[in-house]
């Protein structure tokens, strides 16, 4: 009997573990369903809506106030931010094995580079060391962890073959490194992508990117100037693996260099006090960690904290995180056969790349904003957001999977063809995606409290606002610790249902939009 009895892994048993995993999850977001604040708070969504098409199909370029520099800032912040996080990150993907690297590495990309923004703003002020900071040191992190998966999944043949006794570096730059380049190359290229939207973001606390204008125009109703700024935002996205050039980039680093202006007079009094007085909790300042009445205070403190804001934050935070992971499954399932040669013709294929494209570009903060502008501040403009950003990029991933797929000629075609040829086959990779893609979403859904919704990231703007920084870094803190916590259940979850390493299926997508981290 045991030699008839079914194996664990075999592809009826993921089948079952898949849809055991889907009903589990789908049935968490009808739970979270009913506790979202999902309603349309404006009265006139249409009116709204039909300005905003309006302004879209009427761009004004000419209107636009410090267009180019603001462009240039948006660059530049981007260039150095990102340069800086693959320098740092490769050194640190060489001792990524050390358990410790692996923590730090895993703490700060957890945050996200509004919250390192927010931070670094209360002591740099709106400088140009608070805008490159606050992208190279989660990037950082996520170069690291990247770097280190290439090289552990690359080809170890010739690092075997030579003789251990030579020296480690060189046997590292000629049997390791070039094996590993070519995905370091094409995953750096993504990562500018991302920089440059993380930068135009910036500009939503202050610092003069794209997003200052953006955010400005949108307030204003000016859409069709807002119209513009996009439209030149998705240019410099489309055409970034044309005009950056490995041969240019130390010019365009330079350049970026001498742009941006010089941050001014430093203060390390500032700094000290920051980290010593302005970020410890209220009750322990001055005063004794060993007091009894201290430790109470401190108890005190933590509790009413928790339960005013902590707690509302938290389960806000994970309700739309479930509602928007959910949605952009489905989403993603909806879409991928635009781009697949399985179910439409190329000219097909080309508008919807081009449509997914433009929603994957897009940063999920301007998209909210946005979505707001028409249906009022609630979770749904947020749901709206993310499932639409991370649907693309879905959509697009198991799109481009199903091409490398074979049928036979007499399989059926359209809605047969989808339900019981293709998808049982790219169903497990879309649900790897889409756990890799956690992660992202609840550092997003976060950040998007900075715009009304009542998540960790509302009441850390509220907490900058009312210059309560121990409150903002306690928060900030606990958004680090949950987005681990996602992360640690989304490898769990790959683990068991038997996932392959993706790492590589990321690294070796072409370098735009096309990765899951």
């Amino acid at each position: 009997m045991d030699s008839i009895a079914p194996r664990e892994n075999t592809p009826f048993s993921r089948a079952g573990k898949y849809k055991t995993v889907s009903l589990t999850f789908l049935c968490i977001a009808l739970v979270c369903g009913f506790f979202a604040d999902i309603d349309i708070v404006t009265s006139t969504p249409w009116f709204e809506l039909g300005n905003i098409g309006y302004g879209l199909l009427t761009p004004d370029f000419l209107s636009i106030e410090n267009l180019f520099s603001s462009l240039f800032n948006t660059l530049a912040f981007a260039l150095l931010g990102t340069f800086t996080a693959n320098v740092f990150g490769f050194l640190l993907a060489l001792v990524f094995h050390w358990q410790w690297i692996r923590i730090f590495c895993a703490f700060i990309r957890a945050i996200h580079e509004l919250f390192w923004a927010l931070l670094f703003l209360q002591v740099f002020g709106l400088s140009t060391l608070t805008g490159i900071l606050a992208i190279a040191i989660p990037f950082t992190g996520i170069f690291a962890k990247v770097y280190a998966e290439i090289l552990e999944e690359s080809d170890q043949t010739a690092w075997q073959t030579i003789s251990s006794s030579g020296d480690w570096l060189s046997r590292f730059f000629y049997t390791r490194l070039p094996t590993a380049f070519i995905h370091f190359k094409a995953y750096s290229l993504y990562r500018l992508e991302c920089g440059i939207r993380s930068s135009a973001i910036l500009g939503f606390i202050g610092l003069p990117t794209l997003g200052f204008h953006l955010e400005t125009a949108f307030s204003q109703g000016l859409y069709s100037e807002a119209a513009a700024l996009l439209y030149v935002f998705f240019f410099i996205i489309a055409t970034l693996k044309y005009w950056l050039q490995i041969k240019l980039l130390p010019i365009y680093l330079l350049v970026a260099f001498l742009w941006l202006p010089d941050n001014g007079p430093f203060s390390w009094q500032l700094l000290c006090r920051f980290v010593t007085e302005d970020i410890v909790p209220f009750p322990l300042r001055g005063g004794d960690l060993f007091n009894y009445q201290e430790i109470v205070g401190l108890f005190h403190w933590l509790w009413q904290f928790a339960r005013t804001e902590i707690f509302e934050g938290v389960i806000n935070t994970l309700v739309l995180s479930f509602l928007a992971l959910v949605c952009s499954g489905i989403i993603g399932l909806l879409l991928f056969p635009v781009v697949s040669r399985l179910f439409v013709n190329a000219p097909i294929r080309t508008l919807g790349h081009i449509s997914l494209v433009v929603f994957r570009s897009t940063p999920e903060l301007i998209l909210t904003f946005l979505a707001t502008l028409v249906l009022g501040p609630s979770m749904l403009p947020a749901i709206f957001a993310l499932s639409i950003h991370n649907g693309a990029i879905l959509a697009y991933l198991v799109g481009q999977n199903s091409n490398s797929l074979s049928v036979r000629i007499d399989a059926n075609s359209g809605i047969r063809l989808y339900l019981y040829e293709v998808l049982p086959r790219i169903y497990g990779q879309f649900l790897a995606f889409l756990f890799y893609r956690w992660e992202v979403i609840i550092r997003e859904t976060a950040i998007l409290g900075i715009l009304g919704v009542h998540t960790l990231g509302f009441y850390v703007d509220s907490a900058f606002e009312d210059l309560r920084f121990d409150r903002a870094f306690l928060l900030i803190f606990l958004t680090a610790m949950l987005n681990i916590l996602v992360d640690s259940m989304s490898r769990i979850l790959r683990k068991r249902l038997h996932f392959t390493k993706l790492a590589n299926t990321e690294n070796n997508a072409p370098p735009t939009s096309d990765t899951v981290i």
